[in-house]
């Protein structure tokens, strides 16, 4: 049968994966070395997510199929009476309470008191100890029960994934009632059958909902590293996170260590001087996440490969740059560039010449780049005509906000120098007001317009991965020499939750 084999090859996954976790994931000597990102989740996210225990353990009990039963017993007026129970499936289930417990390098203890769950089926039986027709009783029945449930999980590394072993699982019964439908059965035989049923079904019971629970608690934690990864992956850039070291378990909190090795087709990255230490993050929120400079460095030059770093500006959005100003410099640089020819039949590309350079600091993120400028006319009926062309080393300093479910980037500073200036209205570059006027646009509103067109494509990229379904509370992103944190609070993901049912069900 299909749950038997599922039973079977769970029980044989797990005593494999507790054979085989040290050899799966092997560590240097110093894994914070190769560590890239860090997920730490303190307790009062656990105590949120603990809210919602009662439907997974309820999916649990639902999921479970339970063996048919059978026996026989030898009574001394009735000889042999045999018996089977089938079709044994849960008619109803309530949980009253749930507790949490993190235990320091050991478990993630959960306690579930006074689970009423009812159990239905058919009790068949039948006398003088083989199965005659004529003495063939069938009789639908229902199970009382009142169970307490202690779960212990722990979290370890296979196939340089987390995984969860919740294969220390207790049942606790307060009480195992059956009741039989019908006033024609003697009161005998329901006692006969309460007796000497009881011990087999406590253990039946024990062991199917035990292993759905392990599996489920298997499949969850694949579901959270696959969420994970899709949200790190875009085309053909994604982030490797595979475990960097054994999770780690606190009293307050749990923490991941992840590589966080940038892939990009044939290109493959490596990290080997993380500053990272424990002692970094804080336990105040209830989710961190800490990056390494080295992410943010691999994902621009990935990006770069990809040829993302590229910027086209035409028509009313041409026209606001050159127009930030009526000045008469202004409006003598716009006629020596645009010789007359209107903005729509104007275009600029903006795009990087070079991996983008990017450092963390108190400050904010200063990203360095060498940028190319390209302004052509399209006369009409003529070929493009190139006006302006530009190198120019740009270095800006920004710091990012998540407000309102939007990513929110601010330039504080910036410095420009410019290394190839070419202008066909100014072939020998004698004429200084052209430059000038163009450093002062590229500073006041170059740089910001090309921010504004960052901001909503990454929010973009965010919302397409499902972040905007989260209900995330006072988020702050900080910046420090060689890494950054994202600290936040957070309500229950109703939507995660419902996404996971539905795969399990």
């Amino acid at each position: 049968m299909l749950w038997a084999g599922r039973m079977r090859l769970g029980t044989f996954g797990i005593l494999l994966m507790l054979v085989h976790a040290p050899a799966a994931c092997e560590f240097g000597p110093f894994p914070y070395r190769a560590t890239g990102i860090v997920c730490r989740m303190t307790k009062p996210a656990a105590l949120l997510l603990n809210q919602e225990t009662a439907q997974v353990i309820q999916a649990a009990f639902r999921n479970a199929k339970f063996p048919n039963i059978t026996g026989e017993r030898s009574l001394r007026l009735l000889g042999k009476v045999a018996y089977e129970l089938t079709n044994i499936q849960v008619n109803d289930l309530s949980i009253e309470q749930s507790e949490v417990e993190l235990k320091e390098n050991d478990a993630i203890h959960i306690a579930i008191k006074n689970v009423t769950a009812f159990f239905k089926g058919t009790l068949t039986y039948g006398y003088a100890g083989a199965w005659f027709l004529q003495l063939f009783h069938s009789v639908d029945f229902e199970i009382e029960s009142s169970i307490d449930l202690q779960i212990n999980i722990k979290l370890m590394c296979q196939k340089d994934q987390v995984a969860a072993d919740a294969s220390d699982c207790y049942l606790t019964f307060h009480k195992l009632m059956l009741h039989l439908q019908g006033d024609k059965e003697p009161g005998w035989l329901k006692q006969l059958f309460t007796d000497f049923i009881s011990f087999t079904l406590k253990l039946v019971l024990k062991s199917e909902v035990c292993n759905e629970i392990n599996f489920l608690a298997q499949v969850l934690a694949n579901f959270v590293h696959d969420l994970a990864a899709n949200f790190v992956r875009d085309k053909d850039i994604s982030v490797d996170i595979s475990l960097a070291s054994v999770p780690l378990m606190k009293a307050n909190y749990l923490e991941s260590h992840h590589k966080g090795l940038v892939l990009y087709k044939n290109y493959s990255d490596v990290f080997s001087d993380s500053v990272f230490s424990p002692s970094l993050l804080t336990e105040s929120r209830m989710l961190y996440f800490w990056l390494s400079e080295h992410i943010l460095n691999s994902l621009a030059s990935a990006a770069f490969l990809d040829k993302r770093l590229v910027l086209t500006i035409r028509g009313q959005k041409l026209q606001a740059l050159f127009e930030m100003e009526d000045t008469e410099a202004q409006r003598k640089a716009v006629q020596m560039i645009f010789q007359g020819t209107s903005y729509n039949d104007s275009v600029a590309k903006v795009w990087s010449l070079a991996h983008p350079q990017i450092s963390l600091q108190p400050g904010g993120t200063v990203v360095k780049s060498l940028v190319a400028v390209e302004v052509s006319i399209l006369p009409p009926g003529e070929e493009p005509l190139m006006v302006l062309y530009m190198e120019k080393e740009i270095t800006v300093t920004i710091q990012a906000a998540y407000v309102e479910k939007k990513l929110i980037l601010h330039p504080l500073d910036s410095r420009i120098e410019f290394k190839v200036f070419k202008c066909t209205a100014d072939p020998s570059g004698n004429d200084p007001s052209i430059r000038n006027f163009l450093q002062t646009m590229i500073s006041v509103v170059g740089i910001p317009e090309v921010i504004s067109r960052i901001e909503p494509a990454l929010t973009s990229l965010m919302n397409s991965k499902g972040l905007n379904l989260f209900e995330i509370r006072n988020p702050e992103i900080i910046t420090r020499k060689g890494y950054i944190i994202v600290q936040l609070d957070f309500s229950f993901p109703n939507h995660l939750l419902l996404d996971f049912l539905e795969k399990i069900l």
